[in-house]
This record gives C-alpha cells, structure tokens and sequence, in this order.
C-alpha cells in the first residue's frame, strides 16, 4: 500500500531530479546519461572473490548515480525504476552477448533474469522490494527490444543477515554465506528455461553475487554472469577492451584465499 501511495504522489505532485535536483523532473537527461548513456563495462572488485561469475556494470556508483540509486531503493522513488531497469537491462544484455546466448537455438529457453533478494526486514522497511522491481523492468526493457527474457525471482534468505553497510570484504562473506536457498519446484525450471543472469542494483565487494551464484549452481542452474545498475569506480576494469576475465588479456586483482563454496578457495 505504502508503494503505490508513493507512485501516486510522484504522479501529482512536482518532484526534483533524483540525481542532480534540478526542478520539476524526475530523472534529468543528463542524468539518464550518466546511468545508461557510456556502456556497460567488466568489473571486478578487489580482491576478487573465487566464485564470482562475470559481472557488467552500467554506471559507476558515485554522485548523480548514487542520488538515484538511493532515492528508488531507500526512499521509495518508484517512478525510477524504469531508467535503472533500462542501465541494467544493458548490463543484462553486455553479459549475454559475451556469452553468446542470444539467438540459440534448440530448445533452450529465455535468459532467466534472477534478482539478488534483499531480506524480508528491508523489503518491509522500505515498503517495496527494490532488486525484484528493477529485475522487473529491466525484464520489460529487453523484451521490448525482441531479446527473450524471463524475471525468476527463485532466491530465498534462508537465515537472517546484518546489514552489510559498514563490513569489510572478509565480514562481508561471512554475514551471506551460506545465507541463499532457492524455492520449491525450481529444478524443473532450469530444466526448461535457459540459463541464468544474476541481477542487483550494485556491486561492492561482490559477496552477495558469490553467494547467489552458489544457490544457484548447486541447485542445477547455469549461471552466465551478473549484471548490475552500478559498481564502484575502482572496479571498472582498464582498458579499450572490458571484457577480460581474471588472468584473460588485462591485469585484475588478486582473488582472495579462503574456504571455498564448493571445495576451492574464496573469501
């Protein structure tokens, strides 16, 4: 209820650019420029995590861009969901480029577009559940374009988290691991479907994209990558050419070293 009382006043009444404030507009252009008008890149948060899939970001995470990231997720700006779902539905479409997923043929179905759930006390808090709403969107986005997409928001916290806000990498893992299921019925989805692309707002430390990753795997999925609406500058990957991967054509950060999810090393 909360949700749609905010849609509706956004409707009515006269707002400022979530990014920049400029009056009387939801998402200036030069805004919308700054989330989806430079490209997708690779990024990779450093250290790397073993177990991180590939990951595209459409914008990097500071100021416009954090402005309105922010204002969709924490204070219910829902009118934003359709230029984030935009960004990311290019991040989304980067990663199944790469992995040559569009146009197969044989049987296989859509790329299922999984969103990373926040937990059931944040979803509650803030009224809505930003990462499924802009897996939505993007969801429309693509399709939209002829590219066959299907939103399976299938991922389920199966214990409480702490807030990650203010945790290094290392506590950062800690705090998910081992923290995702998957729901009931969903292996004869990816029997039937195509394979997956993980979904999120952002990517710091990449943790949270590990730990989807692995409820996913283990559960029979094929996870192809991630795509995210932004990450931190630092994780953009250098170069004319960013879609290397670690150890492939471009110098990445080290992967961490630790107990892996499935019997390697990670963080």
């Amino acid at each position: 209820m909360r949700g749609w009382w905010r849609e509706i006043t956004g409707l009515v009444l006269p707002v400022p650019c979530a990014g920049c404030g400029l009056p009387r507009s939801v998402l200036c252009e030069e805004c919308r420029r700054e989330l989806s008008g430079r490209g997708t890149r690779r990024v990779w948060p450093d250290p790397v995590p073993a177990g991180l899939p590939p990951v595209r970001a459409a914008a990097v995470y500071a100021d416009r861009v954090r402005s309105v990231l922010l204002a969709h997720k924490e204070r219910g700006a829902l009118g934003l969901a359709e230029p984030l779902g935009a960004a990311l539905a290019g991040a989304v479409r980067a990663v199944g480029q790469e992995a040559g997923a569009w146009g197969r043929r044989g049987g296989s179905g859509p790329l299922l577009l999984v969103p990373v759930p926040s937990s059931r006390r944040a979803v509650a808090g803030r009224g809505h559940d930003a990462g499924r709403r802009l897996a939505l969107a993007a969801g429309r986005a693509l399709r939209s374009a002829g590219q066959p997409v299907r939103v399976a928001a299938v991922l389920r916290q199966r214990r409480t988290v702490a807030d990650q806000s203010g945790l290094d990498a290392g506590q950062r893992w800690v705090n998910v691991s081992g923290a995702l299921g998957v729901a009931g019925g969903v292996k004869r989805l990816w029997r039937v479907g195509g394979p997956v692309v993980l979904v999120d707002d952002l990517m710091t430390t990449g943790s949270s994209l590990v730990e989807a990753a692995r409820a996913v795997s283990v559960s029979g999925g094929r996870v192809l990558g991630a795509a995210v609406v932004a990450a931190p500058e630092r994780a953009f990957v250098p170069g004319p050419d960013s879609g290397g991967t670690p150890g492939g054509g471009a110098t990445f950060p080290k992967r961490t070293a630790g107990k892996h999810l499935n019997g390697g090393t990670a963080r």
